[in-house]
């Protein structure tokens, strides 16, 4: 395992160094309170921010700078600071100390933390790029245990981030099966990964046929988190879409803004690993599977084509009219195969459909399903305190009726509108357990750098999830 995702990032100090980067956090009133503390060059300018509008600012002394929050802000406006302040002390700076209220620390932390993410690994001579932070430190009086949680799930968006932004010549469905099993070993989570053979065993008709025009096999890899006296008596089950890459298939995508972030089409795959991940390292009391169906999507060899007709794990015969609808194929397949669960609930994380992204863009995914309200509102109360939010769409029976075909059971594709929505009604067909789909697409990549989020890979859902899953009743 690479050792920055063992490393404990926030940490706790005794005693204050006015010679480090300073970020003073609080109410006015404590904010006043610190001025007994701090040199007179500092007071002074508390002064002054303290009468202004400004909900952040910052001083630079001779060796250090020291930034102040208003604290009279939401969480996420406070992570959103926590990004400038990365952004402000720059690539030297090797520490930073927090000062103020636990939780409004903890937000500025956790975005510091997050915008402070880099994927370098394959420059020539990374260490001119490296960030240098390697500790935030908070006061003695915050927390442990939440400083560990914490930790602990940015370590798990870390490890999500990373595995989106990994090209598939290096993470082909092989090795996100090994790097699910590193994940495991130290997490104490059980992993098996079904290798091709076993694929065919089990006729998983979907997965097979996207895999059939490349030259690497596909992989099913099943994971379970039980802890000790588990508060659910039937496990919920996680499913996520791991196409490692994404041509489109014999429906070729054009490259441009298109085929040429398609490495990031497992994005779903590292968001439900990353969730279980989190949620192990912390204890989370929630019995979680989670199932990932893993191959890539090429033109080559004896690929699936249009007019195909695949039958699937369930026996459902589907009519394939684009084979850049792959993913809603490998995931029927996994949604099929959680019945052998008896879960309580199935949710599935998917980079799904470009309709999703051009219905709501990059600042939510899509949600739907047959689930209770009682679970959809759980999980919008996830997505608010995480900033990860959710959209719930319509999920009428008229829209299944567009995936039923003319010469087989289903056919991959349903009509010209409303995409985001027959995609997830085609799956809805191979679920038998209460179901939510999520389709990510928006808010899991990002061409350009976004606050915390940065660019590239986010991380989407890893946060959304834990938080589910650790509040789940």
């Amino acid at each position: 395992m690479n050792s920055k995702y063992k490393r404990m990032f926030i940490q706790k100090y005794k005693a204050i160094d006015s010679t480090q980067h300073l970020v003073i956090v609080g109410t006015k009133k404590s904010l006043a309170n610190e001025m007994k503390t701090l040199p007179t060059v500092l007071v002074e300018f508390l002064k002054h921010f303290l009468k202004s509008e400004k909900k952040t600012d910052y001083i630079k002394t001779s060796d250090s700078i020291c930034y102040f929050i208003k604290g009279e802000q939401d969480s996420e406006k406070l992570r959103v600071a926590g990004a400038s302040v990365q952004n402000l002390i720059g690539k030297e700076a090797v520490s930073i100390q927090l000062i103020g209220e636990e939780s409004e620390v903890l937000n500025v932390a956790e975005g510091i933390a997050y915008a402070n993410y880099q994927f370098i690994k394959y420059f020539k001579d990374s260490t001119k790029k490296t960030n240098q932070l390697k500790a935030i430190y908070v006061s003695d009086k915050v927390d442990k245990k939440k400083i560990e949680e914490l930790n602990n799930v940015i370590k798990a968006v870390y490890w999500a981030r990373d595995m989106v932004n990994e090209p598939v010549s290096y993470l082909n469905a092989t090795k996100l099966s090994e790097e699910i099993e590193l994940l495991g070993k130290e997490a104490n989570f059980t992993v098996q990964v079904l290798e091709k053979t076993k694929i065919e065993t089990l006729k998983m008709g979907g997965l097979l046929a996207v895999n059939k025009g490349s030259i690497d096999p596909p992989t099913f890899t099943i994971v379970e988190y039980k802890p000790k006296k588990a508060t659910n008596k039937k496990p919920i089950v996680l499913v996520g879409k791991g196409v490692v890459y994404d041509t489109g298939g014999l429906s070729l995508k054009p490259t441009p803004g298109s085929m040429d972030c398609m490495k990031s089409d497992m994005a779903g795959a590292a968001c439900v690993i990353g969730a279980v991940y989190a949620a192990a390292l912390n204890d989370i009391k929630t019995h979680i599977i989670a199932l990932i169906p893993a191959t890539d999507n090429r033109p080559g060899l004896n690929a699936y084509a249009p007019g195909d007709i695949v039958t699937m794990y369930d026996g459902t015969t589907v009519e394939v009219l684009n084979t850049d609808a792959e993913g809603r194929m490998i995931l029927a397949d996994a949604l099929a195969y959680s019945k052998k669960f008896d879960p309580e609930l199935v949710i599935d994380a998917a980079t799904l459909t470009g309709a999703a992204l051009r219905a709501i863009g990059h600042h939510a995914s899509i949600v739907m399903g047959n689930a209770s309200d009682k679970q959809f509102s759980q999980l919008e109360k996830s997505g608010n305190e995480e900033f990860e939010r959710v959209v719930r769409f319509p999920f009428w029976d008229e829209y299944y009726e567009e995936t039923k075909s003319s010469i087989a059971d289903l056919k991959n594709l349903g009509g010209a509108n409303a995409g985001m929505i027959t995609a997830g009604k085609f799956l809805e067909h191979f679920v038998k357990a209460p179901y939510i789909h999520m389709d990510i697409a928006g808010p899991a990549w990002l061409d350009a750098p976004m606050d915390y989020k940065g660019k590239g890979g986010t991380g989407s859902g890893v946060r959304l999830l834990h938080n589910f899953v650790k509040n789940y009743k």
